[in-house]
């Protein structure tokens, strides 16, 4: 199963040197052991555009759908066997990045 991890921030604040190093040594240990798919950081809600073309309306709107204080700041996509597996990696990955996590499994 796959399963998606979204990294919960608060403000711009960039990943410590510290926390890039825990943060590479979980990804090391996903990779090591199966559980690897996929990992990327993304820009602060400032940078995001919401687009609805539904029926080509052609709506645009700079910014983020929700003005939340907390965003998404990074996700990981791992491969585990189950729902028990995907919550120790993901507190494993929140340990890992000093920052909540939310979990969710993957249609397909």
């Amino acid at each position: 199963m796959r399963f998606f991890i979204a990294v919960i921030a608060q403000g711009d604040e960039p990943a410590s040197a510290d926390e890039m190093t825990a943060i590479d040594e979980f990804n090391d240990g996903l990779r090591r052991d199966g559980h690897w798919v996929y990992a990327m950081g993304i820009h602060g809600p400032d940078a995001s555009v919401v687009i609805d073309n539904r029926a080509g309306a052609g709506v645009v709107s700079e910014g983020p759908l929700f003005d939340l204080p907390e965003h998404m700041a990074g996700f990981w996509i791992i491969d585990a066997p189950d729902m028990d597996t995907a919550r120790r990696l993901a507190a494993d990955g929140s340990n890992a990045c000093n920052r909540k996590v939310e979990l969710r499994p993957l249609h397909g």
